[in-house]
């Protein structure tokens, strides 16, 4: 008996993309080899000023390995390729990190002084630090904004403020400027000291406090030789005692915010 043929199915495929993995790149690693240098913090620059250089009862020298969980023992050898004396082997030679007018240039051949300096040396960010081009030109750019900043607002302050400010900066000198001068030197000012220009700007303090001084100059108020209390000029009549180990026009600016000091500030006004 013949068997019967069986039918085979054919099932039509779309052609599928062939898909090629990419290895992944390996990280980049971050320590680059080059030249560096270090600056002392603070704008200092002595002479000379040597930062210690290895572990000693007085100066702790020690890195902690988040990977171990232990403290490492580190030191500037001048013929050693690691910071770390766990690493290094035989004879050491020591030597000395000197900073000459505030700065260390450590060249790319020194490895072992930059690591130590740049990844492990405890006084990094508290006596020194290293010099970056990326953050300087970052913290240029910040403070060019804020002198911008500072001497737009300078060119719009009416003429009265800027004294205020000015008398900050210069004192009583102010009184003997033209107006010309004063809105020059406040624009010099702002560009030099854009950060203490702007806090001054923006502080009514500043201007009632020049007020107070103003008035004083003028006769309008008096401030007794003891400089503890304000009168009224035309009549002797006590305004205000200024508290005890406060600056008397600083006193004074605070009483013409409260209630009473308010009325007060409106009649010197007039006067002024």
């Amino acid at each position: 008996m013949a068997k019967k043929a069986t039918a085979v199915e054919t099932v039509e495929v779309a052609p599928q993309e062939v898909v090629t993995k990419t290895p992944p790149k390996p990280a980049k690693d971050a320590w680059e080899i080059k030249d560096r240098i270090y600056y002392l913090k603070g704008n200092k620059s002595p002479l000379t000023l040597t930062i210690p250089g290895r572990h000693t009862t007085k100066h702790a020298l020690l890195y902690f390995d988040s990977k171990t969980g232990k403290q490492r023992e580190i030191r500037y050898a001048t013929n050693q390729s690691s910071p770390f004396v766990d690493e290094q082997k035989g004879e050491c030679t020591m030597g000395h990190i000197r900073f000459s007018d505030g700065t260390l240039t450590v060249r790319k051949e020194q490895q072992n002084l930059q690591k130590l300096l740049s990844l492990y040396h405890p006084l990094k960010g508290k006596l020194y630090d290293e010099f970056s081009a990326q953050e300087e030109a970052v913290d240029q750019l910040e403070i060019l904004d804020m002198q911008i900043d500072a001497m737009n607002a300078a060119r719009n302050i009416d003429i009265d403020q800027a004294e205020a400010i000015l008398r900050v900066e210069i004192g009583s000198k102010v009184n003997t400027m033209s107006s010309k001068e004063i809105k020059r030197d406040l624009l010099l000012f702002s560009r030099t000291n854009p950060a203490l220009f702007l806090s001054l700007a923006v502080d009514d303090n500043v201007q009632l406090r020049n007020v107070a001084i103003r008035a004083t100059e003028a006769g309008i108020i008096n401030l007794s030789s003891d400089q503890r209390t304000f009168t009224w000029g035309s009549n002797g009549r006590k305004l205000m005692n200024v508290p005890f180990d406060e600056n008397p026009y600083s006193a004074f600016a605070a009483f013409l915010k409260t209630d009473e000091g308010v009325e007060i500030y409106k009649s010197i006004d007039k006067k002024l």
